[in-house]
């Protein structure tokens, strides 16, 4: 079963994550969730089939919700109940297949 993040861990993993790079703390969960707006349809099916090939490696599968060229995306390790090292591993992939499908 897979651990929950630290307070350490929180933040030096995490703290780069909702700092830097755009990902917020879920509102009454232990997940974080990024909104992301590609330039259609095509690009944004196009990152998420990315992510989800990714996901299916890990065995770890985000939640998401898709309309036209939006995407959201929170995370959370449903083994564990919050955050894992696994939603860090994951959210960094999503953030670079995201800088590549723009």
């Amino acid at each position: 079963m897979r651990q929950k993040l630290s307070i350490q861990e929180r933040e030096q993993l995490l703290g780069p994550l909702l700092k830097e790079n755009g990902w917020v703390l879920a509102s009454g969960r232990d997940a974080i969730t990024k909104n992301f707006s590609f330039a259609d349809f095509n690009q944004a099916f196009a990152f998420m089939t990315a992510v989800a090939l990714r996901a299916e490696k890990m065995d770890h599968h985000p939640e998401w919700f898709n309309v036209y060229n939006k995407v959201d995306i929170t995370l959370s390790t449903h083994d564990c109940q919050g955050l894992s090292t696994r939603d860090i591993d994951l959210a960094t992939f999503i953030d670079q297949a995201a800088d590549t499908s723009n």
